[in-house]
């Protein structure tokens, strides 16, 4: 019998359009691989749409928060439709920076250093010396991700503005200069190294995610081996330490600028990867021999209760 997948997509937060293009790409595979799918822009009347439904198993294409941070999961577990990806705790847990930095800290992975400040008293004043950067506590995609660059006199005022809509705690970094790293872990390995390079623009923002031809992916990346291997060896063990599952992508700073500290620090785990034709995962996932509809194939194959 022809499997039932339920592709959930859209929602209402910041990363809607990323989580549409996301949910769209994986439910044109999966049907290409012979599944029947339903796809669904999750709103307010989920529970409804899928005990009604009541699917096989449970694609989650969402980003940012109700999708990626424990509150669909729990509602998935709650009516017993097996899910991709990671399970309530370590989606709640990954989605908090400051408290996932706390656990893979202790696991011994390398972490920036950095508080948390409320907004407000982030933009009156310095908090760190520039350089530095300022990240909402639980976003994604780059969403609301400021660079305060080295001299600069006053801290960014966006912050105090009503303009401002990514919650009113911050997390404020040092800034780690070099290149950024990402590497993802698939079930109990980890894949490839991508070097990301911005094509326009100084950094690895919204726009190079996501804009077609943004960003360029140099991989393998091209740094020494062991340095290579340490990268994987970061992800999957952040991966472990948060009790993620399926698939996690781990983002990386590697200082290896001259007269840099050589630094290698796990910025964070994403439980929810992006899944668009500019994505980081389909391109780690066909560097080790697997098209698009077979990592998304895997996923579902993958999928579960209880984790």
């Amino acid at each position: 019998m022809t499997r039932h997948v339920a592709v959930l997509m859209g929602g209402t937060s910041s990363e809607r359009e990323v989580s549409l293009n996301s949910g769209k790409a994986c439910a044109d595979a999966l049907e290409g691989e012979g599944f029947r799918v339903s796809r669904i822009d999750v709103g307010a009347d989920i529970p409804t749409v899928l005990t009604q439904l009541r699917p096989d198993v449970a694609f989650n294409a969402l980003h940012g928060p109700a999708g990626e941070d424990g509150t669909i999961q729990g509602l998935l577990e709650i009516l017993k439709i097996p899910y991709t990806h990671s399970g309530v705790l370590a989606s709640a847990l990954a989605m908090d920076k400051d408290r996932a930095k706390t656990v893979m800290r202790a696991a011994g992975v390398d972490v920036p250093g950095g508080l948390i400040v409320n907004r407000l008293e982030a933009a009156r004043a310095h908090v760190l010396p520039p350089p530095y950067v300022v990240k909402p506590n639980a976003e994604g995609s780059s969403m609301g991700v400021i660079i305060v660059r080295d001299g600069r006199s006053h801290p960014p005022q966006i912050l105090a503005s009503d303009e401002w809509r990514f919650g009113e705690q911050v997390l404020v970094e040092p800034y780690i200069a070099g290149r950024e790293l990402t590497c993802a872990v698939m079930g109990d390995r980890a894949l490839g190294v991508i070097d990301i390079k911005a094509a326009t623009g100084e950094w690895y923002d919204y726009d190079a995610k996501y804009a077609p031809g943004g960003s360029i992916h140099v991989l393998p990346a091209e740094i020494k081996p062991n340095v290579y291997h340490r990268v994987q060896e970061l992800a999957l063990t952040a991966h472990q330490a948060l009790g993620c599952r399926g698939v996690s992508r781990a983002d990386l700073r590697y200082d290896d600028t001259p007269g840099g500290t050589g630094a290698l620090v796990v910025l964070e785990v994403n439980t929810q990867p992006g899944m668009t034709q500019t994505s980081l995962v389909p391109d780690m996932a066909a560097h080790a021999g697997l098209s698009f509809g077979e990592l998304v194939r895997w996923m579902v194959e993958d999928a579960s209760l209880n984790r």
